[in-house]
């Protein structure tokens, strides 16, 4: 049953027809205990409240199926916005994106044109920014983008998915290039034929690319809300002295918010991923895809109505 609800939700997260009603009729139905808001100006006071526990964030300006230029420079231009905007309040945030909404999809020019100019403005700032990934048919080209964009930029990051069969030579393929990498489960429904189908092996190669990345010197973002995993990434960290500088846990907004301070209080740096914007549809489907007793929640706010 659990995965018959994942593939409905994930399903319905790709309908570009919900997408455009969801726009139009704004947050509703619980989607605002996961997204900030619809503007830069909502999302800096969350950011805000955030900072004053102790978490520090990493804010997204939410967009998908970007398929014209001007709508992929519009992204751009939101993205430049939210970096000034964690400049000029001082806010302990970076900023992540998914290269789709640059203009992936439509050409090399426009994308590499985009992210010079989101980088240029978040070296100005002094943001750091990561690329987040997509689904398996794009991992590739993102990779390439990213090992372009690190020769020319210290301030740029990427994502792994534990989920993929290729992700361990991924890892290995990149640490001669220092990267700062945020290693997560995977969210998108992928074949058999590229990604493990068992959570037990997802959980597994979770494990060992956060050793393998670990071990080889490089920044480490491990994005789970699973207890098992967090608990694994302690007493790695322990076993082999790893500073706490050297990793942090991240999670999303909305989700395990007790759990996130008791990180702080813990002395380890936990991040926030704070997505905000009109674009929020399918991002929201996927967080009902990921846990039941979200879906739960929603009803819940519904009935209450």
């Amino acid at each position: 049953m659990e995965q018959l609800m994942r593939d409905f939700f994930l399903f319905l997260s790709k309908n570009k027809t919900l997408t455009k009603l969801a726009k139009k009729y704004g947050l509703r139905f619980g989607a605002s205990r996961f997204v900030a808001g619809e503007t830069i100006e909502r999302a800096v006071e969350v950011i805000k409240d955030l900072n004053k526990k102790g978490l520090a964030v990493t804010i997204d300006y939410l967009g998908e199926f970007v398929d014209n230029a001007k709508e992929a420079n519009e992204m751009a231009d939101n993205s430049i916005e939210a970096i000034r905007a964690i400049g000029r309040e001082k806010l302990n945030s970076q900023l992540s994106l998914k290269m789709t909404s640059m203009g992936l999809d439509i050409s090399d020019e426009l994308v590499m044109q985009n992210m010079r100019r989101i980088l240029d403005a978040a070296k100005e700032n002094g943001v750091f920014v990561t690329i987040d990934m997509e689904d398996y048919s794009r991992c590739q080209k993102t990779l390439d983008i990213f090992k372009q964009l690190k020769k020319e930029y210290d301030n740029v990051g990427t994502v792994l998915q534990a989920y993929l069969y290729r992700t361990e030579s991924d890892i290995e393929d990149l640490k001669d290039y220092h990267p700062n990498l945020r290693l997560v489960k995977g969210a998108y429904k992928e074949s058999q034929e590229v990604a493990f189908p068992e959570k037990k092996d997802v959980d597994d190669n979770f494990k060992k690319i956060i050793k393998m990345h670990l071990l080889n010197g490089n920044y480490t973002a491990v994005a789970t809300h699973d207890d098992a995993i967090i608990e694994y990434t302690k007493q790695l960290v322990k076993e082999y002295n790893i500073p706490n500088d050297q990793f942090e846990f991240q999670m999303l907004y909305g989700i395990r918010p007790e759990r996130q301070e008791q990180l702080v209080r813990e002395g380890y740096t936990m991040r926030v991923y704070v997505p905000y914007g009109t674009d929020w549809y399918g991002y929201f489907m996927r967080r009902l895809a990921e846990r039941p007793a979200n879906v739960a929640f929603v009803i819940k706010g519904i009935l209450r109505k």
